[in-house]
């Protein structure tokens, strides 16, 4: 099979082909022969994009099914333009051990679900690393089930265990948590200092224990100078940022949308939406990562913090490009590329992230001049509703291929 468009990269965008054979991209140039699927200049093709940070839900109890599971996430992956993501462990039946995260695996492969799933290990005050290689997530605060911490000093006792480790941090203080429950709304219980001492205090832990540190769901202007500073020292530290946190503020919170726009960490001000966008751009942030977190209308309701965002993956990335200026390579670094990186160890013998030969032959099509607009009828999330309803995206999403076929 043979490709042929405009193919963008981390170094820019070029008129080219590909060539596929079977789920691999075996070359790649001008005169390749005549295309299968040819896309005019105003479509774009990437490699394929990874949301390495999402809630499907889905574990051996199958307790939160109701409401996602691999093959529902898979199918809003693909709607919205995403070849492989990254379960989060914070699941009734937690992977924390070989045996549990074994089985998790082995309840996944029977999903058989078309994209690629790279699994999470929790880091709990009791656990220790696997034995075997996988990225570990931590909830400074309180999370589902046991994967929480009431104290910093027993976060660092524990993470003594994983030295040199992949470990990704939800940043939120627990004692400065404790010190604002009582606040009116979420966003005061939650305030940007929460995010920002334990953002110190997460750096000081991956540089005393050598860790391979990823900052999950950024969201506070006052804490990007630290992760700057951090990196001019050498340490190891990458960081995501939502979709959610880059096109809302507090400013768009309504006494009628207010159960909608919950969410951990919160909406912040204005300023802090664009200071995510400004670190988007210059390389502070490295992944747009969703945080897809599907619950019912019922239980957003109640206060359950959280909202579902595959479905709207590229979509929203048309926005990024087309009215707030991103370059297509930029987009190509946060959205294919670096969450490539992250997962590319886990996932062998595949590689993702890149329009090469010997990467696997996953591609992501927007189309820059078909516009969207989101409807709940049209999502594939099995919670059924989305935070974009009603928004019109300037792109969509033209194309996807995995593994070498073509799927949407």
């Amino acid at each position: 099979m043979i490709i042929a468009g405009q193919l963008v990269g981390p170094d820019g965008v070029r008129s080219g082909q590909v060539r596929i054979e079977g789920e691999r991209i075996v070359a790649v140039g001008d005169s390749l022969g005549s295309p299968d699927h040819f896309y005019a200049d105003d479509c774009l093709i990437f490699a394929g994009m990874g949301d390495i940070h999402i809630h499907a839900r889905d574990d051996v109890s199958e307790a939160e099914t109701y409401k996602e599971d691999f093959t529902t996430a898979a199918q809003a992956a693909v709607h919205g333009g995403v070849v492989h993501v990254a379960d989060m462990p914070n699941n009734r039946v937690a992977p924390v051990d070989d045996a549990t995260y074994r089985g998790k695996m082995d309840h996944l492969r029977r999903r058989n679900v078309p994209i690629q799933v790279t699994l999470y290990a929790g880091i709990g005050p009791e656990t220790r690393p696997l034995s075997f290689p996988a990225p570990y997530k931590v909830y400074m605060g309180h999370s589902v089930g046991d994967l929480f911490f009431t104290t910093l000093e027993q976060l660092d006792r524990a993470l003594a265990h994983y030295r040199g480790c992949d470990v990704s941090f939800h940043c939120e203080d627990p004692l400065l948590l404790e010190a604002h429950k009582q606040a009116p709304t979420h966003e005061q219980r939650r305030p940007p200092e929460c995010e920002v001492s334990a953002t110190r205090f997460a750096l000081m832990m991956i540089e005393k224990y050598a860790l391979r540190g990823k900052l999950c769901h950024y969201s506070v202007g006052e804490g990007l100078p630290l992760i700057r500073a951090a990196r001019a020292k050498g340490l190891h530290v990458t960081c995501e940022v939502t979709p959610h946190h880059l096109y809302y503020s507090t400013g768009d919170i309504t006494d009628s949308n207010r159960g909608w726009m919950q969410m951990n960490p919160p909406l912040r001000a204005e300023a802090d939406r664009q200071a995510m966008l400004a670190a988007l751009r210059d390389g502070t942030l490295d992944y747009l990562a969703t945080d897809h977190a599907p619950h019912t209308l019922e239980e957003k309701a109640r206060g359950i913090s959280g909202q579902p965002h595959l479905d709207t993956y590229g979509a929203f990335v048309t926005w990024l490009l087309v009215e707030q200026g991103f370059m297509p390579q930029q987009v190509s670094r946060f959205c294919s590329v670096k969450p490539g990186e992250f997962v590319n160890p886990y996932t062998a013998p595949r590689k993702f992230g890149r329009i090469e030969p010997g990467y696997t032959a996953s591609l992501t099509v927007l189309n820059l001049t078909q516009p969207t607009t989101i409807r709940r009828e049209d999502l594939k999330t099995k919670c059924g509703w989305s935070p974009f309803e009603g928004v019109t995206f300037p792109g969509s999403v033209e194309a996807v291929f995995l593994k070498g076929m073509l799927v949407s």
